[in-house]
């Protein structure tokens, strides 16, 4: 049986577990503490967040359709310190010079180009441009009921009332369905007082007071 003393006890431990019989000092412990706790740090070069700033702006503009303020936003952001950014806004700033570029308008020669074309003016308030277009598709064909009908609600938006029930006469005279178009159509509003306009669109009315 083996017997120590506890001078010979301590010494055999010491040597066995160094760490757990000897103390810390202050210094160490501070040490390990410190570095336990230390938060990692990152460093953000201010030049990249203002890049990323301009990035955000000239992509909101780009989402929103306003193209001519993008561009200039892309621009700056090429100059910027991060490739990544710049390398999308190129991507980007290419997309908005194409959309920017002026589309070369092809000029009406058919019949159905000039209705369109002249439908299309209507709906912008160009009445002067719509008016021309469907003449010259009335002048293609004349006894196109769509093209005589459209100029019809075209004098009823000028307030141009007997040239309108004319054209609106005719167009019905061509084909009657348009009668029941006629009664819908908010471009006919300027004649709904007029007692021409309720004749021509309601004939059985007066035959059935």
């Amino acid at each position: 049986m083996l017997c120590y003393t506890a001078r010979q006890f301590l010494a055999a431990f010491d040597v066995a577990c160094p760490e757990a019989v000897k103390p810390l000092n202050k210094k160490t412990l501070a040490a390990k503490k410190t570095k336990a706790k230390a938060p990692r740090t990152v460093v953000v070069d201010p030049a990249v967040e203002q890049q990323l700033k301009v990035y955000e702006e000239a992509l909101q503009n780009f989402q929103a359709q306003r193209y001519s303020k993008a561009k200039p936003l892309f621009e700056k952001v090429l100059a910027g310190p991060s490739k990544e950014f710049a390398d999308r806004a190129r991507v980007h700033l290419r997309i908005t010079e194409q959309r920017l570029q002026p589309t070369a308008t092809p000029v009406p020669r058919s019949l159905e180009e000039h209705y369109q074309q002249g439908v299309a003016m209507m709906n912008l308030g160009r009445w002067d441009e719509a008016r021309d277009h469907l003449l010259k598709a009335r002048k293609i064909a004349p006894k196109a009921d769509y093209i005589i009908y459209a100029m019809a609600a075209l004098d009823c938006l000028t307030g141009e009332a007997d040239s309108a029930m004319e054209n609106l006469k005719q167009a019905i005279a061509l084909r009657p369905e348009n009668r029941y178009h006629a009664r819908n159509d908010e471009d006919f509003a300027f004649l709904q007082d007029d007692p021409r306009f309720t004749e021509l669109l309601y004939p059985d009315r007066e035959g059935s007071v």
